[in-house]
């Protein structure tokens, strides 16, 4: 399991490595946009005037600022967004939805201006992951892992809703998603794949200085 930030890139790295020690990438998870997709969920249900363990919709993509919320597949008592809100009375137009997307993406912001760190909330994320593995929960996460291929983007790791149990992740389920999404979600994938390329260049410079030097 991997938390350190910036998680996406310490995912990736962590499952090259491991492969050379003979651990498969299904075993190698990183925690992902689990925080984001609470925070995402708990904002809504504030709106919704509903518990938020009753809303299904996650944030996927990096865990950063390119962060994808995916608004279309998101329901709540196995009715649409707009099918529940409008049944409630509920204005969620896109004046509100941008509210919310800005409350996800600065929360972090927010938290580390108040008290120096988030640590709460991702050891509550972490402990999430450890009681489904340890207890084979087959639970829905969005946490993140080495794929072949995300939005068109290859060899990439970013976070999708996976299936995670006892032996890791069993499946990647990914959504169907709007055309905005999907775009979304092909521009995140490319934010991380270019870290990902830029810290392997990084490291083999250093690699490189260090054995000059001796």
């Amino acid at each position: 399991m991997v938390a350190s930030n910036p998680v996406d890139v310490m995912t990736h790295l962590t499952a090259s490595i491991a492969a050379e020690h003979g651990v498969p990438s299904h075993r190698v998870i990183g925690s992902g946009t689990m925080l984001d997709s609470a925070r995402f969920r708990v904002l809504l249900g504030e709106r919704l005037e509903v518990d938020s363990q009753y809303i299904h919709g996650y944030v996927l993509g990096e865990h950063g600022d390119s962060e994808v919320l995916i608004w279309s597949t998101v329901n709540i008592g196995g009715l649409s967004l707009t099918d529940f809100a409008a049944r409630r009375g509920i204005v969620i137009d896109q004046a509100v939805r941008d509210q919310i997307d800005e409350g996800v993406r600065r929360a972090a912001y927010h938290i580390i201006e108040g008290k120096g760190a988030t640590y709460y909330g991702i050891g509550s994320a972490l402990a999430r992951i450890v009681d489904v593995i340890l207890h084979d929960q087959r639970a829905l996460l969005s946490v993140c892992s080495p794929t072949k291929e995300v939005a068109g983007v290859s060899d990439v790791t970013v976070s999708l809703p996976r299936l995670v149990g006892g032996a890791g992740i069993l499946a990647t389920i990914i959504p169907e998603l709007s055309e905005a999404e999907l775009n979304a979600l092909h521009h995140s994938a490319d934010v991380v794949k270019q870290a990902i390329k830029n810290t392997l260049l990084t490291s083999e410079i250093r690699l490189d200085s260090a054995s000059l030097s001796q």
